[in-house]
């Protein structure tokens, strides 16, 4: 897939940051120096607490901490994976192998829609993920939302979005209790619309 980031396992020599205060200071000078180098994200440039929290949870995850930085968005105080982030997650899992989207309906209708499959590695069942079409991202209001790349790059979308999905039903623990990209904004206007029933329309 294009722009897909590759999740490889890797070890870590760093030991858990609240088993000792020697180990937090250890991770604060490992989160010091990601921080004052010029290739990680302008985001945690220059902050070394938001490096050193992507270095533990890379290390917790046994990823790149650069794939963490890259991947891991901050929005609103919310940290949120990007939606290529979770089918690389979903590929680099030990539970499922040949994964991959599986697009359905009919290109530029509504119908045309993608879920991802995958095979469990111990068993060779055959997963498969939430299906999510054109009609779908257009009811939600994904599909006309400001700064929204759902009109002009869909079939992206529509795996990233199926990705998602598929990463907070069947791998839950590799989000690390993050939300995915897009979803806390859904859940706070779909929780402000359930509130009052004509916000943004007229009263």
């Amino acid at each position: 897939m294009e722009n897909e980031v590759m999740v490889q396992e890797q070890t870590y020599e760093v030991a858990s940051p609240f088993g000792s205060t020697e180990n937090f200071q250890k991770l604060y000078d490992i989160g010091k120096m990601f921080a004052s180098s010029s290739l990680v994200p302008d985001r945690y440039r220059g902050k070394p607490m938001d490096c050193a929290i992507a270095v533990d949870m890379a290390n917790r995850m046994n990823v790149s901490p650069m794939m963490v930085m890259q991947q891991l968005y901050v929005v609103k105080g919310n940290p949120q994976w990007s939606g290529q982030a979770c089918m690389s997650l979903i590929r680099g899992s030990q539970e499922y192998k040949n994964v991959r989207p599986v697009y359905t309906g009919k290109k530029g209708e509504g119908s045309w829609g993608c879920y991802i499959e995958a095979e469990k590695r111990k068993t060779g069942e055959i997963v498969k993920g939430t299906e999510v079409t054109i009609a779908m991202a257009k009811a939600e209001g994904w599909y006309d939302k400001n700064g929204s790349k759902w009109q002009t790059m869909p079939e992206l979308m529509l795996a990233y979005r199926a990705a998602a999905f598929f990463a907070r039903v069947y791998i839950p623990n590799a989000l690390m209790g993050c939300a995915v990209e897009g979803e806390a904004e859904d859940i706070v206007r779909q929780a402000i619309t359930a509130e009052d029933p004509f916000q943004g329309g007229a009263k």
